[in-house]
């Protein structure tokens, strides 16, 4: 027999929810990916695994919802200029990237992307999610991102994190989405 989704618009649901990404985020903080288990999941958030199994059916899909945990935090508003919409995507991304959990939980994702097709499914969803967000954000200006553009924007700030690990400054910023404007395909609003 399947498992039936839980709700989340449940407050009592919610809060389990908040409790076991809490303690997935500390355990993935202290032990890495490899340390994060459901069995010790379940004993340091006090649920069952059967708990963990229905929220999460398998454990790229938990890792999915700690990196989407919180990008909310100061998240962007949408904008009529897709250069500063850009910019302040970026720098959410750079404040998320800041924490050690959500870092560990991408590369846990990619890393088994290869050879588990749950994690080959999380991570193109992950993608397709932010693509979206981001195109949400860019309705007013009248651009719309294919994940190829995504990437073009995107993957300067993320080489700098997870390649060279340096720190991604705002004049960064700056040059990464002046070089995604000049490239990106210009077509007139609503064209």
């Amino acid at each position: 027999m399947p498992y039936r989704a839980p709700d989340t618009a449940n407050p009592r649901v919610r809060r389990t929810r908040d409790r076991i990404l809490a303690a997935a985020r500390d355990l993935l903080s202290e032990a890495g990916p490899g340390g994060l288990t459901y069995s010790l999941l379940a004993a340091r958030a006090g649920v069952t695994r059967q708990t963990l199994y229905r929220h999460w059916p398998a454990r790229p899909a938990l890792l999915v919802a700690l990196i989407l945990e919180g990008v909310g935090d100061a998240y962007p508003e949408p904008g009529a200029d897709p250069g500063a919409v850009a910019t302040a995507w970026l720098v959410s991304l750079r404040r998320g990237m800041r924490d050690q959990a959500r870092r560990a939980a991408i590369l846990a994702v990619i890393a088994q992307a290869d050879s588990d097709p749950d994690s080959d499914l999380a991570l193109a969803q992950l993608t397709d999610d932010r693509v979206a967000a981001l195109n949400d954000l860019l309705k007013p200006s009248g651009v719309e991102l294919a994940s190829d553009e995504y990437a073009l924007l995107t993957g300067p700030v993320l080489a700098r994190i997870f390649f060279e690990r340096r720190a991604i400054t705002d004049e960064f910023i700056e040059a990464a989405v002046a070089q995604w404007l000049t490239v990106r395909p210009h077509s007139p609003p609503g064209a």
